[in-house]
């Protein structure tokens, strides 16, 4: 896999992004969301599942100068483009990046270290599509970050729960008639969920959702205002803009 010749340019010019070529998976408008769903505090770990080329870990890194990141990917070269990323951001100090499985057992996990209940914040963008119910994309790395196993949706949340620190934040996104799935997943894991739908438009079902929790938190659900990314124009909004340039946060602040 070759990256694109030239970085995407993100957050307003702050963050530059080597990704694969066009036709390949490209972080986009998902990861801006979820990369800028909190602030994360002081000093804070985030642990980025699923981080590809980097997008949602290095906004972490870019928003909050203090935070420390971690990268987690199974697939090599999105890896070590996320390391070139990392490198180029000037951010070597305090984002590290790791390969490992979020779906393999414990033990392969902790061996490529990703260590338990050390995270303040855990972000993930899980494969959207299960095995068997779509047509994969004829790119490997394209199928592979879209899709997974019937059922592996459970197990990807169990290694979220077992990364976060008691008390910590789950952050995450996915299409919206998965909600049921993601609730489903999230089980008795995290409590006092967040839930926002984004929408294309404000005339549009909602396509994306976003859901924030606690770790070990017996609180009740909360319906938050949805995120319209456009108006009836085609433009953003004034929130999206401010989201898209890294400023704000598309969550509403929970304690930690």
């Amino acid at each position: 896999m070759r990256p694109a010749a030239e970085p995407d340019l993100l957050l307003g010019g702050r963050l530059r992004l080597h990704q694969p070529p066009r036709g390949a998976h490209r972080a986009g408008t998902d990861a801006v969301l979820l990369g800028t769903m909190f602030q994360p505090g002081d000093g804070a770990l985030v642990c980025d599942l699923g981080a590809s080329t980097g997008l949602v870990g290095l906004a972490c890194a870019v928003r909050a100068p203090t935070c420390r990141v971690v990268l987690v990917e199974r697939e090599p070269e999105l890896a070590a483009l996320a390391r070139r990323n990392v490198a180029e951001n000037g951010l070597g100090t305090r984002v590290d990046v790791r390969e490992a499985d979020i779906l393999a057992p414990a033990g392969l996990r902790r061996a490529a270290g990703l260590g338990a209940d050390a995270a303040d914040i855990v972000l993930t963008n899980p494969p959207f599509l299960e095995g068997g119910r779509h047509r994969p994309s004829p790119h490997g790395g394209k199928a592979s970050a879209h899709s997974f196993e019937a059922g592996s949706l459970e197990t990807w949340l169990r290694t979220c729960a077992d990364v976060a620190r008691p008390g910590g934040l789950l952050g995450l996104i996915h299409r919206a008639d998965a909600l049921r799935a993601c609730l489903d997943a999230v089980g008795n894991r995290f409590g006092a969920l967040r839930l926002r739908p984004v929408h294309a438009r404000a005339d549009r079902p909602a396509i994306r959702i976003l859901l924030a929790g606690i770790k070990g938190s017996r609180g009740p659900l909360t319906l938050l205002p949805p995120l319209v990314l456009q108006d009836g124009d085609g433009r953003l909004t004034p929130e999206s803009e401010a989201l898209h340039r890294g400023e704000g946060a598309a969550m509403e602040v929970v304690s930690q």
